[in-house]
C-alpha cells in the first residue's frame, strides 16, 4: 500500500500558492484493508475514506469507463493491481495529473511540470471530452491562472460543444462554477475561453450575442458591447473581490443585444430589457437573491448613476429610494462600486475620476440624517409622512449643494 499526494495540492505547491486542502491516492489497497486501518468510507460512486486522524481524503486507485452521455455516465473500476499512472491518466490536465510521494518527489507522467512552467492548460488523454464539466474547469483554470489552453485542447472542447455534450450539464453545476470563476483573479478568462470552444452561446447566449453590437451608437467604434462588457468585468474584479459585485457588471447590458442602437437613447430602452434577461438567466440558473437583486439595479439604474452630477436634489433622492439606499447601505455600495466598473469599462477611462460616487454617497449621509420624529410629534403617519420626510430629505440635499458641503460641489 502506498499514498501519494495529488492533484491540486502538488500543481499550487510548485507554484508557490498555498495549498487549501490536499488529496489523497492509494495504491496496492482494496476497500477492506482500508476500513481495517481505520479509515472511513464516505464514496458512493467509488471508493473514498477518511483519514482517521486528520480526516483528509483518500481514493483508491481507480480506472473509468464512460457508459452513457452527460458527466453522471461513467463506471469506476478499483482494484489494488491499478497504477499510480493509469490513476493519473483519467485526470483532466496535465498540471492536474501530477503526484508526490512520501518523500516529496514529484511523479509526472505526462509533463504537467513544463504546461505549470508554460502557463498551459492541456488535456491528459482523449477521455476528457467524455466528461463536459471539463469545459467549465478548463475554463475556470484560465480564469485562476491567466493560462491558455493549448490548440488540441482548445479543439477537443469545441467538438465537444458541437456533438451536445455541455447541453447536459445541470444547472446547479453551471452556476457553481461559474460563481468559483467570478472570484477569481482573472475572472474574464473564464467567458473568453467558454466563447472560444462556443460554449458560452449555449450555456449564457444572452451575452455572446453581445460580440458584434455597437457599444454605443456615438463613441468607441472599436469596442463592441461584448468587449465592453469584459471590460467592465475585469474592472469590477480590480474595484471588488465580491463575486456578487462582478455578476452585476457582468450582466448589466444584457439588454443591448437584443435592442436596436436606435432605441438606446430614448427611455433607456436596452436598461428595461437587460432587467428582464437578467431576471431570466437568474430563473435558469437558480442565483442566489443577494447577486439577483444586485444584478437588477444595476441593469436598470447603471444609466441613472452616471448621470447623478446633473440631477437636482428630487432626481438624487429618488435614485437613492429606488436603489433602497436608505435601507441597505452595503448593497448600495456594492451597486456603486459596478457603476464605477460599468464607468471604466472603456478605453481612456480606466484612471479617470468617477465623481459620481461622491456625490451619491454626500446626498445619502444627507437624507440618512433627517430626523422623522418631529414629524410624527405632529401626528403624520403613513403616505403623509412619507411624502413630509421626502420634503424635508430634498431640501437638506438641496441645501448642502447651495452650501457646498456636497464634495463633488
Amino acid at each position: 500500500m502506498e499514498c501519494y499526494q495529488v492533484g491540486g495540492a502538488v500543481r499550487d505547491r510548485l507554484l508557490g500558492r498555498t495549498v487549501v486542502e490536499r488529496d489523497w491516492v492509494v495504491v496496492g489497497a482494496s476497500p477492506k484493508e482500508m476500513r481495517a486501518l481505520g479509515y472511513k468510507a464516505v464514496g458512493k460512486d467509488f471508493p473514498v475514506f477518511l483519514h482517521p486522524r486528520t480526516r483528509e481524503e483518500y481514493a483508491l486507485a481507480r480506472t473509468e469507463r464512460k457508459t452513457a452521455p452527460g458527466y453522471k455516465g461513467f463506471v469506476f473500476h478499483t482494484s489494488p493491481d491499478i497504477t499510480l499512472e493509469e490513476d493519473l491518466l483519467r485526470r483532466d490536465l496535465t498540471i492536474n495529473a501530477m503526484a508526490q510521494d512520501e518523500s516529496g518527489a514529484v511523479i509526472d507522467p505526462f509533463h504537467g511540470r513544463e504546461d505549470l512552467a508554460a502557463g498551459i492548460l492541456r488535456h491528459v488523454s482523449s477521455a476528457f471530452a467524455e466528461d463536459p464539466v471539463r469545459i467549465l474547469r478548463v475554463a475556470r483554470f484560465a480564469a485562476r491562472f491567466d493560462f491558455e489552453v493549448a490548440a488540441e485542447t482548445m479543439a477537443l472542447m469545441q467538438g465537444m460543444v458541437a456533438a451536445g455534450e455541455v447541453d447536459a450539464l445541470t444547472v446547479e453545476r453551471v452556476w457553481a462554477e461559474l460563481e468559483k470563476a467570478l472570484g477569481e483573479a482573472y475572472p474574464v478568462r473564464f467567458f473568453e475561453v467558454l466563447r472560444d470552444c462556443g460554449a458560452l452561446a449555449r450555456l449564457i447566449p444572452e451575452l455572446d450575442r453581445l460580440w458584434g453590437v455597437p457599444q454605443s451608437p456615438e463613441s468607441h467604434p472599436e469596442v463592441d458591447t461584448g468587449m465592453h462588457v469584459m471590460l467592465v468585468l475585469e474592472q469590477s474584479a480590480r474595484l471588488s473581490p465580491l463575486a456578487r459585485v462582478r455578476f452585476a457588471a457582468l450582466t448589466h447590458d444584457l439588454g443591448k443585444g437584443s435592442t436596436p442602437p436606435a432605441e438606446w437613447p430614448r427611455h433607456r430602452g436596452h436598461e428595461e430589457r437587460s432587467v428582464g434577461l437578467v431576471q431570466d438567466l437568474c430563473r435558469r440558473y437558480r442565483v442566489p437573491n443577494a447577486y439577483r437583486e444586485l444584478a437588477l439595479l444595476t441593469a436598470r439604474y447603471h444609466g441613472r448613476c452616471h448621470d447623478a452630477l446633473a440631477l437636482d436634489p428630487a432626481g438624487l433622492l429618488d435614485l437613492l429610494l429606488a436603489v433602497d439606499a436608505l435601507r441597505r447601505s452595503e448593497r448600495f455600495e456594492e451597486f456603486l462600486l459596478a457603476c464605477e466598473a460599468d464607468f471604466r469599462g472603456r478605453p481612456g477611462y480606466e484612471s479617470q475620476p468617477y465623481p459620481q460616487v461622491a456625490r451619491l454617497r454626500a446626498a445619502l449621509a444627507v437624507a440618512a440624517g433627517v430626523n422623522p420624529r418631529p414629524l410624527a410629534a405632529r401626528g403624520l403617519t403613513g403616505k403623509a409622512m412619507a411624502a413630509a420626510l421626502a420634503d424635508q430629505r430634498r431640501e437638506a440635499i438641496g441645501r448642502a449643494l447651495a452650501d457646498r458641503r456636497d464634495p463633488t460641489g
